[in-house]
């Protein structure tokens, strides 16, 4: 059992390092001993920037760069980083036998993140030169699970709010009456909503709401938005949680499911996913379960502070008086 909690331990501690360290494989382009900023104790270089974004999540990587503000902290703070490491290893702190052993460690856990991303990435080519194959899969999936790829029934409206926490009910109700009757003597809908809607929102989109199912709006605003007929159609005054509403409808798009080429790239991403999963487990499994592996029973029980159960339940009973 032991042996076992130590292998799951150490399977979830390399996943996790693979996240943050990515393989390594082309030459860089640039110049790696290229000075970007230096003090009296230290100095960051192109390649101390290069390969600390590689720390990043590739999908944000790319991006880093596009601010200036973001590349000037980053490197102010490797620069007090290195800094700071300079000044202990000048006090001789890298030469104690607790930090040999922490640094000894840190070794360990960036080699294994890099096995670990590296049992990654040739699972994720392995998975991408079968992808014509796999398509066929993919399109199995979809016919076989069609109902999770069903979009209900959405409408787009704008709206405009009176709150009833700056109005009494009364109020809002006779406010959103007035309104409703200047819109239909042709005042323009958005308009007004930037003028006099409670909704903050308004005043950027002008009460505008962007398509949206019966199930992501408070009930009553959704039954009343659903219940219009046609584009343009301007609602009664409807109170709902957040006070009375005019609702105009904008469109409608019937239920539907989507096609295949609509989610293919998805099902695919999540077939990938799950085919890295599993290499990767494969590959963990002989190192998790091996034979050769020896546990220390005494020595690790040593470790485990002992607890008189009786006390805790003393504890408990008393209510943690003295």
């Amino acid at each position: 059992m032991k042996r076992k909690m130590i292998g799951a331990l150490c399977s979830l501690a390399l996943s996790w390092m693979a996240v943050a360290v990515p393989v390594l494989h082309a030459q860089p382009s640039y110049d790696a001993d290229q000075v970007l900023v230096e003090n009296q104790f230290a100095r960051v270089t192109r390649g101390d920037y290069e390969a600390e974004l590689l720390r990043l999540p590739p999908d944000i990587r790319g991006g880093f760069a596009n601010s200036g503000k973001r590349v000037y902290d980053l490197l102010s703070r490797m620069l007090l980083t290195k800094s700071l490491a300079a000044q202990a290893r000048a006090a001789g702190l890298d030469k104690e036998a607790q930090v040999q052993a922490r640094l000894a460690l840190e070794v360990d856990r960036l080699h294994a993140g890099l096995q670990i991303a590296k049992i990654e990435e040739d699972a994720g080519r392995a998975f991408d030169k079968r992808r014509p194959q796999l398509e066929v899969r993919a399109r199995e999936l979809y016919l076989v699970n069609r109902d999770k790829y069903r979009v209900p029934e959405q409408v787009a409206a704008s709206h405009i709010l009176f709150d009833t926490k700056k109005h009494t009910p009364d109020e809002a109700l006779k406010l959103a009456q007035e309104t409703r009757t200047k819109i239909l003597a042709g005042a323009d809908f958005n308009a007004l909503a930037k003028q006099v809607s409670d909704d903050p929102s308004a005043q950027g989109n002008g009460g505008h709401i962007d398509y949206f199912d019966k199930a992501q709006m408070d009930p009553a605003f959704a039954d009343a938005a659903f219940a219009l007929k046609s584009a343009g159609d301007v609602s009664e005054p409807i109170r709902s949680s957040f006070g009375y509403h005019l609702i105009r409808l904008e469109g409608r798009h019937p239920a539907a499911v989507r096609t295949f080429d609509q989610v293919k790239e998805s099902i695919l991403a999540g077939e990938r996913a799950k085919f890295i999963d599993e290499q990767r487990e494969t590959a963990l499994a002989p190192l998790k379960n091996d034979p050769a592996t020896k546990v220390n029973d005494a020595a690790i029980d040593a470790l485990v502070n002992k607890v008189d159960p009786g006390m805790i339940e003393r504890a408990n009973a008393s209510g943690g008086r003295k």
